[in-house]
């Protein structure tokens, strides 16, 4: 229980967590900066930016499809 609070209390911000989730999408990253930031994410705002990420993906392939569709 412990460490579930102490992880929750890392100090990234949400935005650079995003930014770390938007680069794993692509999966391009460097080992020495995934090595660093490990020690600094909240696994709340991995979760959150993972779902925000998936459902911009989602919109993005929807909105495609209606383009290609609709000519």
């Amino acid at each position: 229980m412990n460490e579930l609070k102490q992880a929750s209390q890392r100090k990234m911000s949400f935005l650079a967590t995003l930014k770390l989730v938007f680069w794993s999408f692509f999966g391009i990253r460097k080992k020495s900066d995934h090595e660093s930031d490990v020690a600094k994410l909240n696994p709340l705002h991995i979760v959150i930016a993972g779902v925000l990420g998936a459902v911009f993906f989602i919109a993005i392939l929807l909105t495609i499809v209606k383009a290609v569709v609709a000519q």
